[in-house]
């Protein structure tokens, strides 16, 4: 029978003493000057800083009266969803480590209690300017468009006594009213819920108490109020979504806070508020200690909401007293009260933006079958194995669509009898995930299924640890990794009997096998049989399911011993080319550069007239275009319709650029405490898309963000150019035009 195995030991299986991970050979030239100039101390932007500095680019689209009006709302949902992260891991964490006494100046030389300072000032800055876009524009807008965010007051009687009714019947019996007094200690306010803050009066003694009611989050943050809203201009006919639907919503706070009555009766209410507080939620196992990881990760997530207080919104007409007793009680610092307008918790404007008003969105959009693994004159599916066998296949995700691509490998190696194993990594995937039905088909169907379920992936414990005992109660072998590390490498091997002997296909992405986000990050995948593929995929799923810690990779870079010494050798390499006077260029796309090392090469290559082209979604540490040290480099930041999400690696060579595509990113995390791999690309024309994919975004005329030296990101408009790109509508048109076919 199949059974869970225990994580291995990190130190067995990446061994790095001896001979474990190494990279392909790179020749040092021979006339390289010797690298012997210090670089200067102050040389890095700070990475929490930097994150924030994301973040403010998602709220700049939301700001852009160009973009869609609901998608505008949509990026003010995804602001305040990173900011709650932001908020429970990172502002958390260094206040842990100075609690602690660990905390050391970060490699900027800031101390760690000035960059909270920093943080808080720029999240408070942040997040008013975030509230009045919402208040100010956005609502209006919506109402404009006949979409009607209200409050209680704003609603007739009608209307009042619908919600009043639905109250009745489908809010009320899941509420816990809680009170505070001698007898009822001051409740545990959980993270991330919306709460009231109450007070009542006794008619009979005119003594006030306070008491505090929790919105369940089973409830929907915005309620249908179901009304007929006077329209304010005729519909089109492309938007026939106005004649149908809701079209007006009130917070459910609002309906909760005018029907107390029937949680308090007999006491009258004086006055009620809504608060939310932010919790620390980074989850700390000691490994080493625990027998049973899967157990002991479910321990740590009973605790997780019990962790200490970093953050208190509150509505800025919040008196002073109850501001008062909720900082006493909840043990948070004033300087970590934000006011703000109501409704708080605006990551419930996810459910407005996915309203369907096709003219209020982006243009429709449908990714079609990559042209490799398209049916010839048949509505039935491809054959995959057999596209796989006439040559490697790059797929380009969202616009090559998953279902017919990766999903469709796994299913058809899950029912062809003549596959005989299915191995398989999982970090994310959608709750009804067809990869986890095809990988327990395939077990029933008999063949030998490994699944490497990563249990540490960040808030999504929970959703693997329901995958993984799913996994193995249909017999699949299930095993959470390496102690010590996170298996966060996207890969999946399928050994096939064929007539020639076995075969091993194989598929290697940039991102996760989660059917839902692949419709909307950005991500490239290859789909190969290549020999040497196949042997590395299968060492490197024997070291992570067992003990292999001696593996020389033909085609993998692989962390953590692999790959930053992998790309700092290429790196440096570009730096001996300009001495030999060879061509020498380097182009990187990452979602963050934060890893000193790299970083300090990429400085070396520039100094020696190397030009480098970065395209960094969010954190990045790297100064650019600073005179003596960064002068050839550049950094661009691309943000949009979808998630830029994929990483490429590209230098110049002697026979085309070497191009390599995978999971990790320049972190210290990927690079030394996850399990990460990058594939190697070798066919011509895969090499020159992946390239042109880095040059069209750095190309001036796209629609971008610029860093500069002092960390600072300036929006381009394309140069104010009639021919501006959008990066992601010029790959839809390009897909439009292989749908259509020759003219």
């Amino acid at each position: 029978m199949p059974r869970t195995e225990k994580p291995k030991d990190t130190a067995a299986a990446f061994d790095t003493s001896e001979e474990t991970f190494p990279v392909p050979t790179v020749r040092a030239a021979p006339d390289a000057a010797p690298d012997t100039d210090p670089l200067p101390p102050e040389r890095y932007l700070d990475r929490e800083i930097s994150w924030l500095a994301f973040n403010e680019r998602v709220l700049e689209l939301a700001e852009d009266p160009t973009t869609p009006l609901l998608e505008r709302a949509f990026f003010l949902a995804i602001f305040a969803s990173n900011l709650d992260e932001f908020f429970m891991v990172r502002i958390a964490g260094l206040r842990r480590r100075i609690a602690a006494g660990f905390a050391v100046p970060s490699e900027t030389g800031m101390s760690p209690t000035r960059l909270v300072e920093v943080l808080i000032a720029r999240a408070h800055d942040l997040m008013n300017r975030h509230a009045d876009l919402f208040t100010d524009e956005i609502l209006p807008k919506l109402a404009d468009a006949g979409i009607h965010l209200v409050r209680w007051a704003d609603l007739n009687e009608d209307e009042h006594d619908r919600l009043r009714q639905l109250f009745r019947r489908e809010i009320f019996p899941v509420l816990t009213p809680l009170a505070v007094d001698p007898g009822h200690p001051f409740p545990y306010i959980s993270g991330l819920s919306l709460n009231l803050a109450v007070t009542l009066r006794d008619p009979d003694t005119g003594k006030e108490r306070f008491a505090r009611v929790k919105v369940p989050e089973t409830l929907p943050r915005f309620l249908a109020v179901e009304a007929k809203v006077k329209r304010v201009e005729a519909p089109s006919a492309s938007d026939s979504a106005l004649d149908t639907g809701p079209k007006s919503f009130v917070p459910v706070e609002d309906v909760i806070a005018e029907q107390l009555e029937y949680l308090f009766p007999g006491m009258d209410t004086v006055e009620h508020y809504t608060f939310r507080v932010t919790r620390n939620e980074d989850l700390e196992i000691e490994e080493d200690d625990a027998e049973n990881l899967l157990m002991a990760m479910e321990q740590e997530l009973l605790r997780r909401p019990f962790g200490p207080a970093v953050r208190l919104e509150v509505a800025e007409d919040l008196p002073h007293t109850i501001r008062d007793l909720l900082v006493r009680e909840l043990q948070i610092s004033e300087g970590d009260v934000f006011h703000l307008p109501a409704p708080l918790d605006l990551t419930g404007l996810h459910l407005v933006a996915e309203l369907d008003r096709p003219s209020l969105r982006y243009p429709a959009f449908r990714p079609t079958t990559h042209h490799q693994l398209a049916p010839v004159e048949t509505s039935e599916p491809a054959n995959v194995f057999a596209a796989m066998g006439r040559g490697d296949v790059l797929l380009h995700h969202p616009y090559d669509s998953f279902s017919t691509s990766v999903q469709t490998f796994i299913s058809q190696a899950a029912n062809d009898p003549k596959v005989l194993a299915i191995k398989q990594t999982l970090y994310r995937t959608s709750g009804d995930s067809p990869i986890i039905d095809s990988l327990i088909q395939a077990a029933h169907n008999g063949k030998q299924v490994l699944a490497i379920v990563e249990i540490k992936a960040r808030f999504d414990e929970s959703q693997n640890i329901s995958w993984a005992r799913k996994l193995e109660q249909a017999g699949v072998h299930v095993v959470y990794g390496l102690v010590g590390l996170k298996t966060h490498c996207k890969l999946s091997l399928v050994v096939r009997q064929e007539d020639k002997g076995l075969r091993r296909y194989c598929h290697i992405g940039t991102g996760n096998y989660h059917p839902r986000t692949a419709r909307t990050y950005e991500d490239y995948g290859l789909l190969t049989c290549d020999h040497d593929v196949g042997a590395d995929l299968a060492k490197l799923f024997n070291r992570l399911s067992g003990y292999a810690p001696k593996a020389k990779f033909h085609r993998l870079l692989v962390a953590p011993a692999g790959i930053r010494t992998g790309i700092i050798a290429r790196i440096e390499e570009q730096a001996a080319r300009i001495v030999q006077g060879k061509e020498a260029w380097i182009k990187i796309k990452v979602n963050a550069i934060v890893d000193e090392k790299t970083i300090d090469a990429l400085y070396r290559a520039s100094q020696a007239g190397v030009p480098v082209e970065m395209l960094v979604r969010g954190q990045c540490s790297l100064m650019p275009g600073v005179p003596g040290l960064s002068e050839n480099i550049r950094v661009r930041s691309v943000l949009g319709r979808f998630l830029e999400h994929s990483r490429i690696f590209a230098f110049a060579g002697d026979d085309g650029p070497e191009v390599w595509i995978g999971s990790a990113d320049l972190m210290h995390r990927n690079l030394d405490r996850r399990v990460e791999a990058l594939v190697s690309i070798l066919e011509d024309d895969q090499r020159a898309a992946l390239v042109e994919n880095i040059d069209l975004a750095m190309d001036p005329r796209c629609l971008a963000w610029d860093l500069g030296p002092n960390g600072k990101w300036t929006r381009s408009n394309g140069g104010g150019k009639a021919k501006a790109r959008d990066l992601h509508a010029t790959y839809i048109k390009r897909q439009a035009k292989r749908r259509a076919g020759p003219a």
